[in-house]
């Protein structure tokens, strides 16, 4: 009887934990703010439509700051936190020092948003809608956003640092590292696609244009040229051969050809289980656009503050 009522108990307890994370889940809704801040999205469209016409590049650090805001406890806009005398946020942290960058339009997109709808929308909903509004400026798909996160109050510099994927690590360890974020090895392949935009610092591909063999040696020979083997650290070179600030399908036919930037993006094509799905890609945009929509509503969808947990900062970069 005893063991009955412990198995009774567990399938209770487990029916509870289930029934909770659907129900934060349920609680984003493209239509989240349509009473409270009906003009929410008009307003974060155009404020990136500006950023983009001064700097491309900032679609791409924008999808960035989201991916590495994901990684680390869920998509709660910790990574937009400041450090103080008091509080370690997640800038410093080694894969976003020197090189996270897009908080200022974040700023300016709030103090927006603010004017028309005081106290009403977090940034973590901000930084996801600017994130597909920079994709889609830079000739990407489109996605609805599934809005109704709240923000967080702290940040976690040992989670940044541990929890994003590396540019350095292996297929086996990519893998790994987007199950313990619920998202399998398919959706690895496609968002490694965010990679057809954007820059890469030296100091994270100099090893693989100088010691990987499974690299197109004239690609290779041209990197070297912007990379020294010491020096240079922060010299930037684009992660698609083809530096058009277009999101397009060029960095699968990149892979294919053995001109990955990164260790980690050539990893995707190296003789293993995601070749095929590669090689899908390089071949049809269509699909690689329709599979990289909907892998961004899952991963924005990775451990959201809902309800009353967190809150709605006044200003990105500090707790209120």
């Amino acid at each position: 009887m005893a063991s009955i009522v412990s198995i009774v108990t567990l399938s209770n307890i487990l029916l509870i934990l289930l029934l909770s994370s659907a129900a934060a889940n349920a609680q984003l809704s493209a239509n989240f703010y349509a009473t409270s801040c009906p003009n929410l999205q008009t307003i974060v469209r155009n404020s990136m439509a500006q950023a983009v016409n001064r700097e491309r590049r900032i679609g791409a650090s924008i999808l960035r700051l989201f991916f590495h805001d994901c990684f680390v406890n869920g998509c709660d806009a910790s990574i937009l936190l400041d450090d103080t005398a008091t509080f370690t946020g997640e800038k410093n942290a080694a894969p976003n020092r020197n090189s996270a960058r897009g908080f200022e339009v974040i700023d300016t997109i709030k103090s927006n948003v603010e004017t028309a709808c005081n106290a009403t929308v977090s940034c973590a909903d901000i930084l996801a809608l600017a994130t597909r509004d920079g994709v889609v400026l830079l000739g990407g798909p489109s996605w609805q956003v599934p809005l109704g996160r709240r923000d967080a109050r702290t940040a976690s510099q040992s989670a940044a640092n541990s929890q994003i994927p590396s540019p350095f690590a292996n297929l086996a360890t990519l893998i790994s590292s987007f199950a313990a974020k619920g998202l399998n090895a398919r959706d690895l392949t496609v968002l490694s696609g965010g990679h057809t935009i954007g820059l890469a610092r030296c100091a994270t591909f100099r090893n693989r244009i100088y010691n990987d063999t499974n690299i197109d040696p004239n690609f290779a020979a041209t990197r070297r040229a912007r990379c020294p083997a010491s020096g240079g650290d922060n010299n930037l070179a684009p992660l698609d051969s083809v530096p058009s600030a277009r999101f397009d399908n060029n960095y699968y036919r990149d892979l294919v050809a053995q001109r990955g930037l990164l260790h980690s993006d050539q990893e995707l094509f190296n003789g293993g289980s995601q070749d095929a799905l590669v090689r899908t890609y390089s071949n049809d945009l269509a699909t690689f656009l329709a599979d990289f929509a909907a892998a961004m509503v899952r991963m924005g969808n990775i451990s959201p503050l809902t309800g009353t947990s967190g809150e709605i900062r006044r200003n990105c970069r500090v707790v209120n």
